[in-house]
C-alpha cells in the first residue's frame, strides 16, 4: 500500500510564534523520544479514544480510503479509521507505543499497517494518502513547520488532514505552563499548544490549504480525585513523569502542590470525584488541488 520515500523533506520557514532563539531540534527530539518512551502513555491514551472517533467523523473517513495516523501513540485515531474500513498506516517514533496499538488492533480483528516513523520525515511518497490524522500527536514534534509540510506532502491534492490539539487556554495548556514553571522547556521551543489556535494553523499550512475548518471541543478527564490524577500522570504520562524525575524532593513537593491547586480549580465534580474539562481544537485542513494547465 505505502512505499518508502526516496528523498528527504525540504524545510519550510517556521511561522512567527514569538520564538527568539533557534532550538537544536535534533537534541530536543532525542529527549522527547525518551520522554514518551518513559512511563506508559497507553494507560492514559486509551481514555482519549472518544477524541479519535470524533476526529474520524470530522474527517469523513470512508471505506477504502488510504489513511495515515501520524504520531499515533497507541492508536486512537488508527482504530477509529480502521473501524470505518479504511486502509490505515499507523506511525510513531516510539516502538513501544506502536506495539500497544498493534495489540489493540489485533484484539479487534482490524487490519492495520504499523510503521516506525518520524513525523518530521515521513518515509512515504508524495500523495500516498487520502487522509492524514493526528490526535495530540504531531503537536508535540519540535519543528512545527516541517511537521505540517510533511503532512501536506504525503496527502494527495484535495485530501484531508484532521487534527486534535490541546489549546493554550484549556486545561492541558495550563498544565504545560504549570510544569514549565518547575522544569522549563528548551529555549526557543514553540509551545505545542499553539497547534490549538486556528490562526497558527493558517500560518503552518499556508497557501497549500484550500480551507481550514476548526471548532473547539471538550474532553473530560475523569479520576477519583486530584491526588489520583496526579499519581496516574506521574507514573504514566511521559512529560509529567520526567518532570518529577528531574526535581529534588522539595521541587517534587512544590510541583505536586501546584498541580493539586490547578486540578482543584478546574474540577467541576465537587468534593467526591474529579471531572476536569479540557479544551482541544478539532481541525480539518483540505489540501489545495494543483491547477492543471492546458
Amino acid at each position: 500500500m505505502s512505499q518508502a520515500r526516496p528523498s528527504t523533506p525540504s524545510p519550510r520557514q517556521p511561522p512567527d510564534a514569538g520564538s527568539a532563539a533557534t532550538p537544536d531540534y535534533a537534541a530536543i527530539k532525542q529527549r522527547q523520544q525518551a520522554t514518551w518512551a518513559s512511563g506508559d502513555f497507553a494507560i492514559i491514551g486509551v481514555t482519549l479514544q472518544i477524541v479519535g472517533e470524533s476526529l474520524a467523523e470530522a474527517a469523513d473517513i470512508r471505506a477504502g480510503e488510504r489513511v495515515i495516523d501520524i504520531a499515533a501513540g497507541n492508536g486512537n485515531a488508527t482504530l477509529a479509521a480502521a473501524r470505518r474500513f479504511a486502509h490505515v498506516t499507523s506511525t510513531d517514533y516510539v516502538p513501544a507505543l506502536l506495539e500497544k496499538g498493534r495489540a489493540r488492533a489485533a484484539a479487534e480483528g482490524l487490519h492495520v499497517e504499523f510503521r516506525e516513523a518520524d513525523a518530521e520525515a515521513l518515509p512515504f511518497y508524495d500523495g500516498s494518502f487520502d487522509v492524514a490524522l493526528s490526535t495530540f500527536g504531531v503537536m508535540f514534534a519540535p519543528d512545527h513547520a516541517r511537521c505540517a509540510g510533511e503532512m501536506m506532502r504525503v496527502v494527495r491534492g484535495g485530501g484531508r488532514i484532521g487534527l486534535a490539539s490541546w489549546t493554550p487556554e484549556g486545561f492541558i495548556g495550563q498544565l504545560f505552563k504549570t510544569v514549565g514553571r518547575h522544569v522549563p522547556p528548551p529555549a526557543g521551543l514553540v509551545s505545542p499548544a499553539m497547534w490549538g489556535k486556528q490562526d497558527y494553523l493558517r500560518q503552518l499550512f499556508g497557501s497549500e490549504a484550500a480551507s481550514i475548518r476548526a471548532q473547539p471541543r471538550i474532553f473530560n478527564f475523569r479520576y477519583a480525585s486530584a491526588a489520583h490524577m496526579i499519581q496516574v500522570f506521574r507514573d504514566y504520562y511521559g512529560p509529567v513523569h520526567k518532570a518529577f524525575a528531574a526535581l529534588d524532593p522539595g521541587g517534587r513537593q512544590a510541583l505536586e502542590q501546584d498541580l493539586t491547586e490547578l486540578l482543584e480549580r478546574w474540577n467541576v465534580a465537587g468534593d467526591n470525584s474529579l471531572v476536569v474539562p479540557a479544551e482541544y481544537l478539532e481541525a480539518l485542513v483540505i489540501k489545495r488541488t494543483p491547477e492543471v494547465l492546458h
